[in-house]
């Protein structure tokens, strides 16, 4: 590739851009700093597509460069998203959501300063595994309760001080995958112990368990298919019976429950779903959860189980990397105590509220913002739906809900990828919105939008509808 010199000599100076009228604006807003560093980086890129063949940019290509990386270095990349979806954990919009309740009940202790590792009482220095323990021992039946920053974390925790260099027996039929392509075999591996696998994907009985039972055994380990459902020709090995087997062998269980389900709930969705504390009252060693999942609170996993077991995992090394801020527990203890009264958790746990919401609010919903978008001239029709659960727990489970559909109507006004443009126009919105794209129609489902996101939901719409039929085919 023959790159001439002068190609590389035509890229402006920092300094000649900086003195520009329209870059002196942009300093005036922003700064001297962030419109200096810009400006290089701009010049680096280009520098190297020029390297690769490229034609030297114009001032008016670097500036555009520049403003792109000013709207990336000031603005919120974190943004708070409507979620149209009818997923309710959604695992790419930050699973459980928070309601207003429980940021307003845990302000108060998170500004300022707070008591996060110093004892009231003695007046000398704490521990954070203190908080939200004696609720959380109460909430569960446990002897005792480690926190860690997430429910991989606490698998790992567990394995690596338990079983490393030894085995670990699973069911083939629990060799799960979660999101991110986080896999059960993987994080074995990478703890250190060695996965022994007994059963069929399909078929586990007692006796693959009591088969594969050897000296180097540490561990019997169930992991909860909270992602999947497997039906039909299947058998798999309760809780109660590992149990009984890893007692005659003096061998723990452990429970990958993730879900979080703390308590058995009266919602016919969690009728199958299996709980923290019956878990551990049929005898687990030890139980790990996710915080942001059925329980609602913030991203945290959470071991339950005997009080000898949870002392050794205090004590590793490890903890420290793993362990949890005063936001995450701060939140964790709020989310906690709705669960003291069911009345609270159905009025201020946004999970439960919305699992408890009637078909007919949710078309009550789907009506006025119909009625709303028709204000603007846009025509949108209601139809029924099937809401989820997500992030990985109920996967059988489904919510009646309504959408409300607008239509891709072909005509000189409406583009023939006009639903395509919506979905994406919508994410890329100041107040983003994620719909959901069907055949061709985009669908806003009611099931996960609060009434008083509707407002600038139909703002939202308004704006990208608009944008999308004044362009022509």
């Amino acid at each position: 590739m023959n790159i001439k010199p002068e190609a590389f000599q035509s890229l402006p100076a920092v300094s000649k851009l900086l003195a520009l009228p329209e870059v002196r604006s942009l300093i005036d807003l922003y700064g001297k700093e962030l419109i200096t560093f810009s400006i290089r980086n701009s010049i680096d890129h280009f520098r190297t597509t020029i390297n690769k063949g490229g034609n030297p940019p114009s001032n008016e290509q670097i500036i555009e460069m520049v403003k792109d990386l000013i709207k990336l270095s000031s603005e919120r990349s974190l943004k708070k998203v409507v979620n149209a979806t009818g997923v309710i954990i959604h695992t790419n919009l930050g699973r459980a959501p928070f309601g207003n309740e429980m940021l307003q009940d845990s302000f108060e202790i998170l500004k300022g300063y707070n008591n996060l590792e110093f004892d009231l009482k003695s007046g000398k220095r704490g521990n954070r595994n203190d908080h939200a323990l004696e609720l959380l021992k109460f909430l569960t039946g446990a002897e005792d309760i480690l926190i860690v920053n997430n429910n991989a974390a606490a698998v790992m925790l567990i394995l690596r001080a338990f079983a490393k260099g030894r085995e670990v027996i699973v069911s083939r039929g629990e060799l799960i995958e979660i999101g991110g392509s986080f896999r059960i075999p993987e994080i074995m591996a990478a703890s250190d112990c060695k996965m022994i696998e007994v059963g069929t994907t399909n078929k586990t009985r007692p006796e693959d368990y009591k088969k594969a039972i050897t000296d180097h055994t540490a561990i019997l380990f169930k992991a909860h298919k909270s992602n999947y459902v497997i039906k039909g020709f299947t058998e798999e090995v309760g809780i109660a019976d590992m149990v009984e087997i890893g007692n005659k062998s003096n061998i723990p269980v452990l429970y990958d429950l993730g879900s979080g389900l703390l308590r058995a709930n009266k919602n016919k969705l969690f009728k199958e779903e299996p709980d923290v504390r019956q878990s551990l009252k049929d005898g687990c060693a030890l139980v790990c959860f996710s915080g942001d999942k059925l329980l609602g609170g913030p991203q945290a996993g959470i071991i339950a189980g005997k009080k000898t077991l949870i002392a050794k995992l205090k004590k590793e090394p490890m903890l420290r990397a793993l362990r949890v801020g005063k936001v995450t527990l701060a939140l964790l203890e709020t989310a906690c105590m709705y669960y003291l009264s069911e009345e609270k958790l159905e009025e201020k746990n946004l999970i439960f509220k919305i699992f408890n919401r009637k078909p007919e609010e949710i078309k009550k919903a789907a009506i006025n913002l119909q009625k709303e978008l028709k204000k603007n001239k846009i025509t949108t029709e209601i139809v029924e739906s099937i809401g989820q659960c997500g992030g990985g727990t109920l996967p059988d489970g489904e919510i009646p809900s309504y959408s409300v559909v607008i239509k891709n109507e072909s005509s000189n006004k409406i583009r023939s990828d006009f639903a395509e443009r919506m979905y994406s126009d919508l994410l890329l919105h100041t107040k983003p919105v994620m719909a959901v794209l069907k055949k061709g129609n985009i669908y806003f489902d009611l099931l996960t939008i609060s009434d008083d996101e509707i407002p600038e939901l139909v703002k939202t719409i308004n704006d990208v509808y608009k944008k999308i039929t004044n362009l022509k085919s």
